[in-house]
């Protein structure tokens, strides 16, 4: 097999975020901190094994991962990252982290080979081990391994130099490189979702724009609850996050940073705006113009603040989706006399409806990889979430219930997050289904939550 040949150190500014967004607000920065990142060099014969992992076969079987508990001179930091990789794992659905009660091999020297025959014993296809440390100046140094356990190699090996606060972070990053190698896609751990954070009474619920990990952790507030605020959208490069707030006078679209709270109106149109989504480079944004009863599409530059009308009907057209590489826009309308789903170019012209299943479709939103278009779709009093082909082939429901909407994608398009209310009208949660429809589990919020969107990845 051919060696692999890896760079001594690279630098890598993993918390300082593009940003492409040419408004008044300032760039993202995490702290204005920075990650160092180093590649560990092999134990053994570092070669590229043949350990992979195929998703989309049929009869799937997750694999069987050891993810031993890691070491080092900081032993509450070492517990935290390890088990947070073996939940983010475990909750992709398609790794099954192995009982740390199985295991033989208890003490684990992070500077030697494993004993792979007791991996393999306890039927371990993949190991990975860690250690994290703290230097004089305070900085924490979270190592890992990932071991072929069959084929007796490493895989990967990196460490990471950071601040202390930062260790969640880090462990997601650690999740994503194992992720990533194990199945040739992107991860998906290292980024954030926005939502709309719900409490009170049914009759008088006060929604508050609330942010979070994708794993449910550091929730915080962007705004104070003193208006309503609904569909948030995150920018595809930035931490910009565009929504509908039912403040003074007419509901208006705005677009908030992420890290400053700073925030400004998109356009002062007359009439509600509303249904908010960024283009793909983060540079325009499209959302919906009521007059009337009916409501068009409308594209806004963010820097000239031209804005473009993109369709003219007497119909209600809603809820616009660009498709990756910009050309196209996806988007719900009643024009057929029932919600439907149409694409049109991204300038605007003639649409072309592709759902033709049973049932009104709604909440089209564009797969980032372009293979997909998710949906609502609302049959006979059930709302399902469903994923087909951008020609409209290929219809298939992922999971359906009470009452389902507001479908939105991971950034590697394996995944998607959506809302779910109770039965009984109670409150809504929010879940992650895969594109398979095997894995669903809910998202851990402290309230009600809604209207789910989520972010790029972060490093």
């Amino acid at each position: 097999m051919k060696a692999l040949i890896l760079p001594q150190t690279i630098f890598v500014p993993a918390l300082r975020i593009k940003d492409c967004f040419m408004s008044r607000f300032h760039h993202s920065v995490f702290a204005g901190l920075a990650l160092t990142l180093v590649a560990l060099t092999s134990l053994t014969n570092f070669a590229y094994a043949e350990l992979s992992i195929t998703v989309d076969k049929g009869n799937f079987q997750p694999m069987p991962i050891a993810i031993a508990d890691f070491t080092g001179t900081d032993p509450t930091s070492a517990a935290q990252v390890s088990e947070i990789i073996r939940n983010n794992l475990k909750r992709s659905g398609i790794f099954q982290p192995i009982d740390k009660n199985a295991f033989i091999e208890k003490n684990i020297n992070f500077d030697a080979p494993p004993n792979f025959a007791s991996w393999k014993a306890i039927n371990a296809q993949a190991l990975v081990t860690g250690r994290v440390t703290k230097d004089a100046s305070g900085k924490i140094k979270t190592e890992f391994r990932l071991w072929d356990v069959l084929a007796g190699q490493q895989l990967n090996g990196q460490q990471y130099v950071t601040d202390p606060a930062l260790w969640r972070r880090v462990s997601h990053i650690i999740s994503d490189g194992i992720y990533s190698r194990l199945t040739g896609e992107k991860g998906f751990f290292d980024t954030r979702v926005v939502f709309v954070d719900e409490t009170g009474p049914k009759d008088k619920r006060v929604k508050r724009l609330a942010i979070m990990d994708q794993d449910g952790a550091n929730m915080r507030y962007l705004t104070d609850g003193s208006e309503l605020v609904v569909t948030p959208r995150f920018s595809p490069n930035s931490q910009e996050v565009a929504y509908m707030s039912f403040g003074d006078g007419d509901p208006k679209v705005y677009v908030i940073n992420a890290d400053t709270k700073q925030r400004e109106v998109v356009g002062d149109f007359p009439g509600m705006t509303f249904a908010p989504r960024f283009s793909p480079d983060g540079q325009k944004v499209v959302m919906s113009l009521a007059k009337g009863s009916s409501s068009n599409i409308y594209a806004m530059d963010l820097r000239s603040r031209a804005t473009t009308r993109l369709t003219d009907s007497n119909a209600i057209d809603t809820s616009p989706s660009y498709s990756p590489d910009g050309s196209q826009i996806v988007f719900e309308s009643d024009r057929g006399g029932t919600q439907q789903i149409y694409v049109m170019s991204a300038g605007g012209g003639a649409a072309k409806r592709i759902s033709f299943g049973e049932g009104r479709y709604s909440t089209p939103v564009w797969s980032p990889k372009g293979d997909y278009i998710a949906f609502t779709r609302q049959k006979a009093g059930a709302f399902a979430i469903g994923i087909m082909k951008p020609d409209g082939s290929g219809e298939r429901i992922l999971t359906e219930g009470f009452h389902n909407e507001g479908p939105t994608w991971a950034p590697n398009g394996r995944y998607l997050m959506f809302f779910r209310d109770q039965a009984g009208n109670a409150g809504s949660r929010i879940f992650m289904v895969d594109t398979t429809g095997r894995v669903e589990a809910q998202v851990p919020t402290q309230n009600f939550s809604s209207d789910p969107a989520w972010s790029p990845l972060l490093n």
